[in-house]
């Protein structure tokens, strides 16, 4: 019998305009290696209130959510490489709205999580109707990504609408533990009792380590799922011990949570792959190209008015490189959060000093996210400050494709890692990367090898080392040309396939024996041929 799986998700990159991060790869990329095995994969995630303009609408969804009637939409849509075995949807409803980062996510600095978790509790209850409706058909396994889409794992344990769910394997996957979802159980709009107030709720069961009065959906998945699935090995094994930030992120206070999970047997650690086949395929020099047509196209958005200014800016440097071609390009691509920026927050004159060490070899760095203000502020006040910093406060598929073909070294100082997507695209086309060594960094690239790495025991040494492997990178490229080639041919070298990833998915994460392929005819006649030629070679 296939399998037929629903994988529910914040972001999804298989469609368009529905990612932030790394997530929206994953997503986008286990399908279609679950459909080499012939099996069906269903992917959901929010309209936004944009995603299911041009979808097909496939069921009108009738619940109880705050104690009212509600009523949302599911829609077909069509996904980036159609394929008959895997189907895309979005659920609309008025109060899913689009945020201000990556038009995904809201930033509720006074309330952390204020609006994502009513925007994304309603999403789950919606999900789980459409579940009970059948409109995905009989499910064997119900593929959850971070906290955004544990509390159908409330559903499933406590509410009486939603029993059945209880048939159905649950597994979650944790993209970024740092980001947990913390809310009150009670007394505020944006909490678990206001969300379901027909449920009572288990304050032992669902509170969280340290504010007992409220829920933590990180937790939740963590506990209530069959099996839980970080991104990486080195993860895996990082977020069992406490953090003691900022020098080691780890658990996060969920250490004993993940513990327990081992110890159960339900916690994995399986490497994120890398799509090798099919790929965009880029040209060299269109990186100015795809940068100005972008710049244009936000100086049109009336959200991005209040950057205009900078994006003119920006405009006029990347207009500057067609004239003045730099020697040396090094580039990054990430939400603008603490995870991937903190070295440069907590120390600006440590971004500086590496922009400093550029300038004397004719070199560029050029950051492309969005995200958090403070660390957009502070990248658009260096930009104005460094002429050789380029920051382009944005976000286009264009770009991004060309900056993984074009530029020299990819630099990735992540302060933790669960697995890391970026490191893998940029190895693909060759590009060596510079990355701190935690977490799936770890697993992925190998210094004066694959690739290059600093560490340190503390956050002054890691800060240290940065620049002195930095240094020791700009010297290797300008003057030991023979060892770059070499550490660039490794890199592209280097195979994460989702192949094996998905292989240990079905053992371990869904409980489902894969069948060895049995040969075709036609193979089985190829083979027969070769054992023949080869006979015929040893009784020469």
């Amino acid at each position: 019998m296939k399998t037929n799986f629903l994988f529910v998700c914040a972001e999804n990159d298989g469609i368009a305009n529905c990612k932030a991060g790394g997530m929206g790869d994953v997503v986008r990329d286990v399908p279609r290696q679950i459909a080499m095995h012939g099996d069906m994969s269903h992917v959901v995630t929010p309209s936004y209130g944009r995603l299911h303009q041009n979808g097909t609408e496939i069921g009108t969804l009738h619940f109880t959510y705050r104690g009212v009637p509600q009523e949302a939409f599911l829609y077909e849509v069509q996904g980036k490489k159609p394929n008959n075995l895997i189907k895309h949807y979005v659920i609309h409803h008025p109060e899913i709205t689009s945020g201000d980062i990556a038009h995904i996510y809201f930033n509720d600095p006074e309330q952390p999580f204020y609006t994502d978790a009513c925007m994304f509790s309603l999403f789950c209850t919606a999900v789980a109707q459409a579940v009970k409706q059948d409109l995905f058909g009989e499910l064997q396994i119900i593929h959850l990504h971070d906290w955004h889409t544990a509390m159908l794992l409330f559903l499933k344990a406590y509410h009486p609408t939603f029993e059945f769910l209880q048939s159905i394997r649950f597994v979650y996957s944790i993209h970024n533990l740092a980001i947990q979802g913390i809310r009150p159980f009670r007394d505020n709009f944006s909490s678990l009792q206001a969300f379901y107030p027909e449920v009572s709720i288990d304050d032992e069961k669902l509170k969280d380590p340290r504010y007992h009065d409220c829920i933590n959906l990180m937790a939740l998945g963590i506990r209530f799922a069959d099996a839980v699935h970080t991104v990486s090995p080195s993860y895996k094994e990082d977020i069992q011990k406490p953090s003691n930030f900022p020098a080691f992120v780890g658990g996060e206070g969920l250490e004993n949570d993940l513990k327990e999970a081992n110890e159960q047997g339900r916690l994995f650690g399986i490497l994120n792959g890398c799509n090798y086949k099919n790929i965009n395929r880029v040209r060299k020099n269109e990186l100015c190209k795809h940068s100005i047509k972008a710049i244009f196209k936000w100086l049109q958005e009336p959200n991005k008015k209040y950057k205009a200014d900078f994006l003119a800016h920006t405009g006029n440097k990347i207009y500057s490189l067609t004239e003045n071609k730099p020697s040396f390009v090094c580039a990054s691509v990430a939400r603008l959060t603490e995870q991937k920026f903190f070295f440069y927050k907590n120390n600006p004159e440590l971004l500086k000093s590496i922009l400093d060490e550029l300038a004397t070899r004719n070199g560029v760095y050029i950051v492309l996210g969005t995200g958090a203000p403070e660390y957009e502020e502070l990248l658009r006040a260096i930009s104005y400050e460094k002429e050789n910093f380029i920051f382009i406060n944005g976000q286009s598929e264009e770009i991004i494709d060309s900056l993984y073909y074009e530029s020299d070294l990819y630099l990735m100082p992540s302060l933790f890692e669960p697995c890391g997507i970026s490191q893998m695209l940029a190895m693909r086309n060759g590009q060596p990367c510079l990355v701190h060594a935690t977490g799936g960094l770890i697993d992925t690239v190998e210094h004066f090898k694959s690739g290059f790495s600093f560490a340190g025991d503390s956050l002054e040494e890691k800060n240290a080392n940065f620049i002195a492997v930095f240094k020791e990178v700009l010297d290797t490229y300008f003057e030991d040309k023979e060892t770059w080639k070499y550490i660039s041919k490794i890199a592209k070298s280097k195979r994460f396939s989702w192949e094996k990833s998905v292989k240990e998915y079905y053992s371990d994460l869904y409980e489902i024996p894969l069948l060895e392929k049995k040969p075709s005819i036609k193979d089985a006649q190829s083979i027969k041929r070769y054992k023949s030629i080869k006979s015929d070679i040893h009784s020469v």
